[in-house]
């Protein structure tokens, strides 16, 4: 099996929140869940180290995440701000939240700040492939990158240097509106203060993440940001006509982060793979994971190679089981893109280019020696 990194998921967030956690398997968290108004929220998971392990899944881009008030739609109201300084402080326990979890269990997930510690993580597992029947083993860490979702955390660009020494390397401006640009259901431009915070993360190589950032925002920011930049969880416009969301990113996105040298994270959510698909309504088995294929064939298409997609899974997102395709159980069913990539012609080197050579490779690249 090759191995798989993820460019997208919600621990620390769903760690504070519901108090999950995963040094668990994912089965069972949902057993110990069953029944709660955390799965009425978030759904069943599908994240665990145990899942990581049997699955191959050697480094996660692991966020710091919060929602504004404004959005909050549940009687839990952990990790909703209503203004920056409490946007903050949530993002800055997070962050720690990721450091105790590191060094309380180094044997299960370490933090990756440098290509150094890159290296260290890929040694684990490189080279030391499990036959996909065969139980996990012990002493394969799993790398964590940390990408700061949303950058209302940032409440002045003199912070970013605090953030980068605490290990902070990727940040996406927008998940829905901020103060830096349109996002998400909030569409609208970059902002005098988003072009600051542009300037200023350049200073410091953060990768910039296109990913919820709406599309007049995208293009400027392609044309002025001076670093790397990649979308780490985001699907292609193009193959839903029909939905009316600028969560999805257009060719012409799509385009520019490949001239960037970027990559382009699939995300395996059904809503964000067939326009009008809602959980609870419509059954998982409309939304088979060869859709998931779709998406990053059309990215290849527009490369004209396989250097530019990956995977972003933004799984335990605000989603679980409920609303992923039927061939994913877990976070280890991810492996399941090598049949149906094979089926389409896609050589082993392009598949282990599009589960975690591309991401990899840019990791190698941006991150300090």
């Amino acid at each position: 099996m090759p191995i798989i990194v993820d460019a997208h998921a919600d621990i620390a967030y769903n760690m504070l929140k519901y108090g999950r956690d995963y040094t668990r398997p994912a089965v069972e968290t949902r057993r110990l869940e069953a029944g709660t108004q955390t799965v009425l929220d978030n759904e069943d998971s599908l994240l665990g180290w145990a899942d990581y392990q049997r699955g191959q899944v050697a480094v996660i881009f692991s966020t710091l995440f919060a929602a504004p008030a404004r959005f909050s739609k549940t009687e839990n109201q952990k990790q909703v701000y209503r203004n920056f300084d409490e946007a903050h402080k949530l993002y800055r326990e997070q962050l720690l939240t990721y450091h105790r979890m590191t060094d309380s269990a180094p044997d299960k997930f370490r933090l990756i700040v440098s290509s150094a510690d890159l290296n260290l993580i890929l040694s684990h597992w490189q080279g030391n492939r499990l036959h996909p029947n065969s139980p996990a083993d012990n002493g394969r860490p799993v790398g964590m990158v940390v990408l700061m979702e949303g950058a209302e955390g940032v409440r002045h660009p003199s912070e970013l240097e605090e953030w980068y020494e605490m290990g902070v390397r990727l940040i996406g401006p927008a998940w829905v509106g901020t103060r830096y640009c349109g996002g998400w259901k909030e569409p609208g431009p970059l902002t005098d203060d988003g072009r600051r915070l542009l300037t200023a993360m350049a200073e410091y190589n953060f990768t910039l993440d296109l990913s919820h950032m709406d599309e007049q925002a995208a293009i400027e920011a392609l044309d002025i940001y001076r670093g790397p930049i990649v979308a780490t969880h985001a699907n292609c416009a193009a193959l839903l006509p029909n939905s009316d969301s600028n969560r999805h990113l257009s060719d012409r996105i799509i385009a520019g982060v490949i001239e960037r040298d970027g990559v382009v994270g699939v995300v395996p959510f059904n809503s964000y793979l067939k326009a009008g698909w809602v959980s609870g309504k419509n059954p998982r088995s409309e939304v088979p994971l060869e859709i998931v294929v779709n998406h990053l064939d059309h990215i290849c298409q527009l490369a004209g190679d396989s250097l530019h997609a990956g995977i972003g899974s933004d799984f335990d997102g605000g989603f679980g089981l409920q609303s992923v395709p039927p061939e994913i159980d877990t976070a280890a069913d991810l492996q399941n893109l090598v049949s149906l990539l094979q089926a389409r012609g896609y050589s082993q080197i392009d598949i282990e280019n599009i589960l975690s050579g591309n991401w990899i490779a840019r990791l190698k690249r941006d991150l300090p020696s």
